[in-house]
């Protein structure tokens, strides 16, 4: 029995490319010394796609995939698949949301902490030998303080779960409030102006673009941090850069950027950030979860017609 080619856009986990080679017949499009060409040639010969969110899939390469029948993506943003394409054509679009729900809002509550009580910083200064100087200057309490979430989502949810083990008032604010769930905030700059800690944890997009702009960190002001474990293009990342420069905001917690893995050297030079390499989700247990949904999704797919998850 002939098995399914799968088109596989960019590096995936190993294991998740070992269980692809053994159940389907993958060819990897980023060995080719020109993608365009071997797509003319090959296109037609691939049922189904596996990528992920990082490198995703447009609408020229769906286009020339002409017999495409499923695309199947490793993590759970979906801005850089274009899926009004795949859905013109009817094609499933499967992702890998909730498996990696805990170890994003673990890492929130990461930043939270070390962007307000300074450890990462405070952890440089010993290491120069600094304090043998003097001592490191006080930090800001966690406890008891404001938290405020910029998309009460699957993972947004898990955040405010983890803030009341730490006696946080917990505010959000959504295009529209959550069926049951209070503490809407009904502008984003009244959010930003009530919260200490401001945690992003929108969808990316076009439409979410520079939503925390110049306004909403001046509405944040001088005492309040920013948290971004979304997309960095959610963020104004040269409004942030000023704002932290001017110390107009109190300090930020970053694990995604505009042009990743490329971090301006401006922000880098800001010693009251915090900066991660989009490591939100970067746990063994996590990541092997996403690839077998991966795995799953395309399964269900070739089984049934209908992947396990599709994006909504």
């Amino acid at each position: 029995m002939t098995r399914p080619r799968i088109l596989q856009i960019g590096k995936l986990l190993p294991a998740t490319e070992q269980a692809l080679a053994a159940q389907y017949d993958v060819h990897l499009l980023a060995g080719e010394a020109d993608p365009k060409a071997y797509l003319a040639r090959e296109g037609a010969n691939f049922v189904g796609v596996a990528t992920s969110a990082g490198v995703g899939i447009d609408g020229a390469t769906i286009a020339a995939l002409p017999n495409l029948k499923v695309i199947s993506s490793f993590g759970v943003g979906f801005d850089k698949v274009d899926v009004a394409a795949a859905r013109a054509r009817g094609i499933p679009v499967g992702y890998t949301p909730d498996v990696l729900n805990d170890c994003v809002a673990d890492t929130a509550f990461g930043l939270v902490i070390d962007a307000g009580r300074r450890f990462t910083d405070s952890d440089r200064y010993l290491r120069r030998g600094d304090w043998l100087k003097g001592p490191y200057p006080l930090a800001t309490r966690i406890s008891g303080k404001k938290l405020g979430i910029v998309g009460l989502g699957r993972i947004g949810r898990v955040i405010a779960r983890r803030a009341s083990g730490f006696d946080m008032e917990v505010r959000y604010h959504n295009r529209r409030p959550v069926e049951g769930v209070e503490g809407y905030e009904a502008t984003l700059e009244g959010l930003a102006r009530w919260a200490d800690f401001l945690i992003v944890a929108a969808a990316g997009g076009a439409e979410s673009r520079h939503l925390i702009s110049r306004e909403i960190l001046a509405a944040l002001g001088p005492k309040g941090f920013l948290v971004n474990i979304a997309r960095g293009t959610v963020v104004d990342e040269e409004a942030l850069i000023e704002a932290l420069e001017n110390k107009t905001i109190a300090g930020a917690g970053l694990d995604v950027y505009e042009d990743e893995p490329r971090v301006p050297a401006r922000l880098i030079a800001c010693q009251n950030a915090v900066l991660l390499p989009h490591l939100a989700s970067g746990t063994h247990e996590t990541r092997q979860a996403m690839g077998d949904l991966v795995m799953e999704n395309l399964r269900s797919f070739f089984a049934t017609g209908q992947v396990a998850v599709a994006v909504p």
